[in-house]
């Protein structure tokens, strides 16, 4: 049986109030609503809620302002935010202020409903650690606002506080090193080293000295004593990029390290104990590694205690323009040409497959801020920057097929439909693609629908959902072998 309580929703919006008032009483909660942060502090005393669901831009202030102070006076109320100012610096600002959960607009209903419901059900779990404006917020590199991009944030957000490893899974060029960047920042070690080292740019037979450091006389060269990543690392956090080229021998001496909390230099014998936070990276499938045992399985549940999956950039197609402009910003601020795209150039860009993902869309833009001579970049100087068989002639066909064959079968349907006033077009249209589209994607993933969620933007639980209302079966959408 769901458990149910009261909810008072804030939001200067009345539609939101309407439909997820709606929504949450359906369920069986108690709802009240309110416009401003003032009505909102009347209603925590003479509503009492359960659960205060809170936009941040409201008519007469910071929404997330007073929060930390209404779960002192309130402990047993639960916070969570809502904001279209979909960026890390609110997910973090909504944790630090003791939120439980933070959603971007547009959220999804059945998301929210969810989330409702853990709190419900297991109460605040996050609580404020920092003072006010302690974290710098300021000049994070992680830019997006796709609902990938949200759920990177949200888990960043949550792993502040503690120490847990972190695998973070990706494709070269899409910031994996930017997320353990902000991770270390923000968090609390965030005073201390942050030491990077790259698996596949150092000769294998060096590896374990770079780890671990090495004594006088280790080795023909050594003459002095060198300490390794693990001890300039002390106290804070480690980064070992590309984890799946590190050799099989020295991923048994870093296990051992990791167990232990001590490394022993190349050379030495007396072990040195070490206080740092891990946080490993890799574009390789780590499982297919451990499975042709070219990667030890131990090792990868050692790390992969809090995995973070970052988008390719293709996949997150929404982000490209806030991107590029972000790129072309910066470029001004370190005192190139200042440059912005036109309209058919962003076109370009988002038709574009970007195998390099992030870092190619940064070292694009960087160049023609140098290059382009207009103070605007046509589409026709962008393509001549793009490799030419990567981009169709006809780049916006395909949007525009799809949008002829909607409107053609919008016009069908209104005909047939008149005199039914009860049909809902809406839902009959996503019953025609939504399949199509769920179908064709866990087939592109081999039915991973981890993957496939992420792909289509949405929450696993709700692609659980819809395969389930569809009569999908995620086996049956394997690629076959």
């Amino acid at each position: 049986m769901s458990v149910t309580g009261s909810i008072l929703v804030v939001d200067d919006d009345p539609a939101i109030c309407v439909v997820v008032g709606e929504a949450l009483r359906r369920q069986g909660h108690k709802v009240k609503t309110a416009s401003s942060i003032r009505e909102r502090g009347a209603l925590i005393d003479s509503f009492a809620p359960d659960v205060l669901i809170t936009d941040v831009m409201l008519p007469d202030g910071d929404g997330l302002d007073g929060v930390a102070d209404i779960l002192e006076r309130k402990p047993g109320l639960s916070v969570i935010v809502l904001s279209a100012q979909n960026t890390l610096n609110t997910a973090i600002r909504a944790t630090e202020k003791g939120a439980f959960e933070y959603l971007p607009k547009p959220f999804d209903l059945n998301e929210l409903a969810r989330a409702v419901g853990d709190a419900l059900g297991t109460g605040k779990v996050n609580e404020s650690d920092g003072a006010e404006g302690a974290l710098p917020h300021d000049g994070l590199p992680l830019v997006g606002r796709s609902p990938a991009m949200q759920e990177v944030y949200r888990t960043i957000a949550r792993v502040l506080s503690n120490d847990l490893s972190i695998l973070v899974l990706g494709e070269s060029g899409t910031g994996k090193e930017l997320v353990a960047e902000a991770i270390h920042v923000l968090g609390q070690r965030r005073t201390k080293p942050f030491v990077a080292i790259n698996m596949a740019a150092i000769p294998r037979e060096l590896i374990e000295a770079e780890l671990f450091g090495y004594e006088k006389g280790a080795f023909t060269g050594a003459s002095v004593r060198t300490a390794g990543k693990f001890e300039q690392a002390q106290g804070g956090t480690l980064f070992l990029d590309e984890i799946g080229d590190m050799p099989m021998e020295a991923q048994t001496r870093l296990l051992r390290v990791l167990q232990s909390g001590e490394v022993t230099t190349v050379g030495g014998s007396k072990p040195v104990r070490v206080n740092v936070r891990i946080i490993a990276a890799t574009n390789k499938d780590l499982p297919r590694l451990i499975e042709e045992n070219k990667f030890r399985q131990d090792l990868y549940y050692r790390l992969n205690v809090v995995p973070i999956s970052l988008p390719a950039l293709r996949e997150r197609r929404e982000d490209v323009i806030l991107l590029a402009r972000h790129f072309l910003d910066r470029a001004a601020q370190e005192g190139l040409p200042r440059k912005s795209l036109s309209d058919d150039a962003a076109q370009l860009l988002m038709a574009y497959h970007w195998p390099g993902n992030v870092r190619e869309l940064q070292n694009l833009m960087q160049r023609l801020a140098v290059l382009s001579r207009e103070n605007v970049i046509a589409a026709d100087v962008l393509r001549n920057s793009l490799p030419l068989d990567m981009v169709p002639a006809d780049y916006a066909a395909p949007a525009d097929q799809l949008g002829q064959a909607v409107r053609e079968w919008a016009k069908r349907q209104l005909g047939i439909g008149l005199g039914q006033p009860n049909r809902n077009l809406h839902d009959d249209l996503l019953a025609v693609i939504e399949p199509i589209l769920f179908q064709e994607t866990l087939a592109s993933v081999d039915g991973n629908q981890i993957r496939a969620a992420g792909l289509l933007g949405i929450n696993r639980n709700t692609l659980r959902k819809k395969l389930t209302d569809y009569g999908l079966d995620p086996l049956q959408l394997r690629i076959a072998d």
